[in-house]
C-alpha cells in the first residue's frame, strides 16, 4: 500500500529504511571480535626494491660487481648485469632495533609499530598480473578487490560515504591494470572502489547536481519507488538493490565529500607533520592523501587505499612510480621522498589520537626487486622474496617475519604469498577468510581463492 501513495509518504517510508543501517549497509556481521575496523593500505605500484628498504644484505657490497654467484631466474627484460649492492645506508631503530633503510627516516621513528614480512612472494613479475594479483587474489579483472571484500563484509559505519575509498592528489594514476583493480567484480555494485581526487573540486567525477536540492530529492524518490515496485514483482535482486544503494550514497556524498576534503580545521603543526607544507609538490600531494585517510577512518570507512604520484626524474612510469629499471638510486629516493613523511605523519597521527588501536596500516607493492643490476644501475622484478609490513590494529609491533637468502633474491624462511595476506588483514577484521564467501558461478568464491593461512607471529 505504502509503495502505491500517491503522497509521497511510503517514499519518505522508504528514505527512513534507506538511512537505516541495516538497510543501507550490508547484513553481514564479523565472524569472532575484531582487532581492526579499518584498512588503509598504503600502495607502492612499481615494486619497492626489499634490499634498499627493508631488508639489508651485507653480503651484496661484498660481492658488487662480481657475477651472481646463483642461478638467475628468468627476468621481465633479461638485461641481467652483476651483483648490486644498496646505494643506501641501513640502521636499526626503535627498542626493536629493527634495521631501515636512509629511504625511510620517517617511518623509521615509528619502528616498533610496524611488523616487517620479508618472505612474501607472488607467481606473477608483470604489473598489470601483478597489480590484480596483489588486490584481488587472481592475475586478471573481474574479480572483488580486498577493499570490496571488506566492504562486503563488514559494510560501512558511515552511511554518507562508501566503504571503499580509493584517494587520489597531486595527478596521481591508476596503477597498471586500470580502475579495475578497484572493481567491486561479481559482489553488489555498492562495494566497489569510489575514487576521491581531495585537491581538487568536485573530489568525485559527476557527482555535482544540475537542479537543486528538492527537485533532486523528487526525481530520486520517484526512482526508488519504481525499483522498489520492480522488485516486488521479480522477488528481489542484488543488482537492483545495489543500485538503490548506490543512488542514495551519492546524494549523501554530495554533502560529505567536501566536508571531507575541507582541511581548514586541521592545525598547522599537523599539516606539517604530513609534510603538506613540502616545497617537493609530490611529497605535499601524498600527505594530502594520507590526512584525508585518517579523516576517512575517523568517518568510519571500511576501507583506505593511497595512490602513488608519478616519478618523473628516476625512470619510473606514471602507473608504476617505483619501477627503477635505471637509476634505482634516483628513482627510489624520490618516491621514498614522496611517501615517508606523508606514511611517517600518518603512523604518529593515528596513534595520538588512538586510533591506531583499530586501524590497519598496510605498505606493500605488487612485488620486489632483483638483488643484481639490470643494465647498469637498476633493478629488474623479483617476485621470489620482497618486503611488506602492516602497524596498528592488533598487529604484532617491532617484529620481523620471515627471511631471504644473503642475497635477498628467494624466500628461505617462513614463505608468505597474498593469500596468506589477505587472511590475515580479513582475521584481523574477525573475518575468518574461508567463511567469507560470494556465490558466483555455481561456486563460492573468496578473497583467498583456495589458499591462504593466517600468520600468526605477525599478530599481537
Amino acid at each position: 500500500m505504502l509503495t502505491q501513495c500517491s503522497t509521497g509518504f511510503g517514499m519518505l517510508a522508504l528514505q527512513g529504511l534507506m538511512a537505516n543501517s541495516a538497510f543501507a549497509g550490508t547484513a553481514r556481521q564479523s565472524h569472532f571480535k575484531p582487532r581492526a575496523k579499518h584498512v588503509i593500505l598504503c600502495y607502492m605500484s612499481g615494486g619497492v626494491s626489499q634490499v634498499d628498504s627493508f631488508d639489508p644484505k651485507p653480503k651484496l657490497r661484498e660481492l658488487h660487481g662480481k657475477p651472481m654467484p646463483v642461478k638467475i631466474e628468468r627476468t621481465q627484460f633479461n638485461n641481467n648485469g652483476n651483483v648490486m649492492a644498496s646505494p643506501f645506508e641501513f640502521k636499526r631503530y626503535g627498542q626493536s632495533g629493527t634495521p631501515v633503510s636512509s629511504m625511510f627516516p620517517y617511518v623509521a621513528e615509528s619502528v616498533d609499530e610496524l611488523a616487517v614480512i620479508r618472505s612474501m612472494t607472488s607467481k606473477v613479475n608483470e604489473h598489470a598480473q601483478g597489480n590484480y594479483a596483489f588486490h584481488t587474489g587472481f592475475p586478471f579483472m573481474g574479480h572483488p578487490s580486498a577493499g570490496a571484500w571488506v566492504s562486503y563484509g563488514l559494510g560501512t559505519e558511515n552511511q554518507n560515504m562508501p566503504g571503499f575509498v580509493v584517494l587520489q592528489a597531486g595527478g596521481a594514476a591508476v596503477p597498471h591494470g586500470g580502475v579495475g583493480l578497484f572493481s567491486n567484480g561479481y559482489l553488489p555494485a555498492q562495494n566497489q572502489g569510489s575514487i576521491i581526487v581531495g585537491d581538487k573540486a568536485p573530489a568525485v567525477r559527476n557527482i555535482q547536481p544540475r537542479e537543486d536540492d528538492i527537485s533532486q530529492r523528487s526525481r530520486l524518490d520517484f526512482v526508488n519507488g519504481l525499483d522498489r515496485a520492480f522488485l516486488n514483482r521479480i522477488g528481489g535482486d542484488n543488482d537492483v538493490e545495489a543500485a538503490v544503494r548506490n543512488y542514495e550514497t551519492a546524494y549523501r556524498m554530495q554533502a560529505s565529500v567536501p566536508e571531507l576534503c575541507d582541511l581548514s580545521g586541521e592545525t598547522a603543526t599537523t599539516k606539517k607533520m604530513y609534510g603538506m607544507d613540502s616545497p617537493n609538490g609530490v611529497t605535499a600531494a601524498y600527505g594530502h592523501q594520507a590526512l584525508l585517510a585518517r579523516r576517512l577512518v575517523e568517518r568510519g570507512v571500511r576501507f583506505v587505499e593511497l595512490s602513488c604520484l608519478p616519478e618523473k626524474m628516476g625512470g619510473g612510469q606514471a602507473p608504476n612510480p617505483w619501477d627503477q629499471h635505471g637509476n634505482l638510486k634516483g628513482g627510489h629516493e624520490n618516491m621514498s621522498l614522496q611517501v615517508d613523511q606523508p606514511i611517517g605523519g600518518l603512523l604518529k597521527d593515528l596513534k595520538t589520537r588512538g586510533l591506531l588501536d583499530d586501524t590497519l596500516v598496510i605498505w606493500a607493492g605488487e612485488f620486489g626487486r632483483t638483488p643484481f643490476s639490470q643494465g647498469s644501475n637498476g633493478r629488474d622484478h623479483n617476485p621470489y622474496g620482497y618486503s611488506v609490513w602492516l602497524a596498528g590494529g592488533g598487529v604484532k609491533g617491532g617484529t620481523v617475519y620471515g627471511a631471504t637468502d644473503e642475497l635477498g633474491y628467494h624466500v628461505t624462511e617462513n614463505k608468505c604469498d597474498i593469500y596468506d595476506l589477505w587472511a590475515t588483514v580479513l582475521h584481523l577484521m574477525g573475518l575468518d577468510h574461508e567463511e567469507l564467501t560470494y556465490r558466483h558461478g555455481g561456486r563460492d568464491l573468496r578473497l583467498t581463492d583456495v589458499h591462504g593461512r593466517v600468520i600468526q607471529d605477525v599478530i599481537a
